[in-house]
């Protein structure tokens, strides 16, 4: 059962309620990420998810970890290009005590100067950890090939140059703008009673006056280019993309299902003719990521160096030909498919709690597993094909390739 309602001070509390489970799951999610970071604070949303682990007024680091595990539970956060978020899933008869926990760390932290000195140099092994797994790095420089090296292009992460600059002062202003009460939306998922959970939620989180700023951003501008990337690889790493969809859009299963045809399954066009029938790549597969107001449309590709100018041009002409290709039966397997990873995404505490608090960030209202699978239903052979067409055949392609490859053997290919 869904419920949405608000603490004294405005916060939104969307809550799923599922008797049947032992847990519950709670949430508090900001508006805020890579995309909104000054260039040279890139990287402070998540330097920051990292900080409010290391001490509140009351806790120090190993306080907070060995109260998490007295709890059996789980207690983390993750950051992505738009949202920051902390959670904690315990088993039901500790949630006063895991929200106890949550609240102060998302209050009270101190961000001990010693420890942000420190925490700068996890961070440059986390950032070296990514530079050094290529199938991970490519989706990084894609998004900066793709948007440009500032806003939502920005890693997530952020650059070593960036991070070292980072200062205590630079995180508590960071928090003072943007962790306050209009950007705010706590999100529950589990077995609880609402009326006892919102009592605690109210108690622990209802005092947030801190200010807020939440920016109304311009959409950025997708930019159709070729950029290769040499790196002496064991093979080519490929991601080649269109301008997608929002978050919001009306045509959001329909892009579901078009990637799912493309190559989002094991039973999808390139899955099937670029692996298992011509065997160019191991892993290939298409992406659809969806923000605010702007979305990309991609596939991924590692392959041997040799094959790498081939590869990319099968998967051009694969996504050119869709919108005259498609057939009724591959729409037919792509809903059912869609549907039943929705179903069965839906057995898990996290993954309700994640997709409720998206749908408040990105639609003030809730879904319901029958309202999405309705629209999924919906959709028609004639509106797949119309989005692919209006997606691809536009001219606007954008390619970035990682690895052993020299930049001239990709030009010309759209």
């Amino acid at each position: 059962m869904f419920t949405k309602l608000y603490l004294d001070n405005g916060i939104p509390v969307v809550m799923e309620q599922l008797k049947n489970f032992r847990s519950v799951i709670i949430g508090i999610w900001v508006k805020v990420g890579s995309r909104y970071e000054v260039h040279d604070k890139n990287g402070i949303s998540h330097f920051l998810e990292h900080m409010f682990f290391k001490g509140t007024k009351k806790r120090t680091p190993t306080d907070i970890s060995i109260d998490i595990d007295s709890l059996g539970g789980d207690l983390n956060a993750f950051t992505s290009r738009e949202n920051t978020a902390f959670y904690v899933k315990v088993l039901d008869e500790y949630a006063e005590k895991g929200v106890e926990l949550l609240s102060d760390i998302f209050l009270h932290s101190t961000f001990p100067e010693e420890e942000v000195e420190k925490e700068k140099g996890v961070i440059k092994e986390e950032i070296k950890l990514v530079e050094d797994t290529p199938d991970d790095y490519i989706h990084d420089l894609f998004s900066r090939t793709v948007w440009g090296d500032t806003g939502i292009g920005q890693p997530v992460l952020g650059r070593r140059e960036s991070i070292k600059s980072l200062t205590r002062e630079d995180l508590v202003s960071h928090v003072r703008k943007y962790y306050g009460t209009a950007d705010t939306v706590i999100a529950c998922a589990g077995n609880f009673d609402t009326d006892a959970l919102m009592a605690i939620l109210s108690h622990h989180l209802g005092s947030l006056r801190r200010g807020s700023e939440p920016e109304l951003l311009q959409p950025p501008r997708f930019k159709s280019e070729i950029a290769v990337f040499q790196r002496d690889l064991s093979e080519a790493h490929i991601c080649l993309g269109v301008e997608g969809l929002s978050y919001a859009s009306e045509e959001r299963y329909a892009i579901a299902l078009l990637n799912s045809i493309l190559g989002a399954s094991v039973s999808s066009r390139l899955f099937q003719e670029i692996r298992e029938k011509k065997g160019y790549a191991y892993s290939i597969y298409s992406f659809a990521s969806s923000y605010l107001d702007t979305g990309v449309w991609a596939v991924y590709a590692g392959t041997g160096r040799k094959k790498a100018v081939t590869v990319t041009e099968l998967i051009i002409k694969e996504m050119k030909g869709l919108c005259e290709t498609i057939s009724d039966i591959e729409v037919r397997r792509a809903k059912d498919q869609l549907k039943g990873n929705i179903v069965l995404g839906m057995e898990s505490t996290s993954s309700r709690m994640q997709s409720i608090a998206r749908q408040e960030i990105y639609y003030r209202r809730y879904f319901s597993q029958k309202e999405i699978i309705k629209e999924i239903e919906a959709v028609t052979l004639h509106q797949v094909r119309g989005l692919a067409n209006r997606l691809v055949n536009n001219g606007k392609m954008s390619l970035t390739v990682l690895g052993p490859v020299k930049g001239e053997d990709f030009k010309g290919l759209f």
